[in-house]
């Protein structure tokens, strides 16, 4: 999986995406998302790094079935805010 952290003062931006996805452009009726390596590709991580990043994250755009997986088994997000964007799953986290 693939993690890069952004950081802006109190905030932290957490993207990641599977290896599969990266580069990647979906498309579903109008929607249209590019998991471009300019704002994904940052280290290819384990699930314990995922982890730790997710749970320090303010906001976090994930995409992938590994990515979601483990955010899910780690009581991260929740497999019902899990959609899919041209058959890729996509969660999103918000923290205020």
């Amino acid at each position: 999986m693939y993690l890069k952290i952004y950081k802006n003062r109190e905030h932290v931006l957490v993207a990641a995406c599977d290896k599969e996805v990266l580069g990647k452009t979906l498309k579903n009726g109008n929607t249209v998302v590019d998991i471009s390596r300019a704002f994904y590709e940052g280290e290819y991580v384990s699930e314990e790094e995922l982890r730790k990043a997710l749970q320090n994250a303010t906001t976090a755009n994930i995409f992938g079935e590994k990515t979601i997986k483990c955010a899910i088994e780690y009581g991260l997000i929740d497999k019902d805010s899990v959609i899919l964007i041209d058959g890729v799953p996509h969660a999103q986290i918000f923290r205020i």
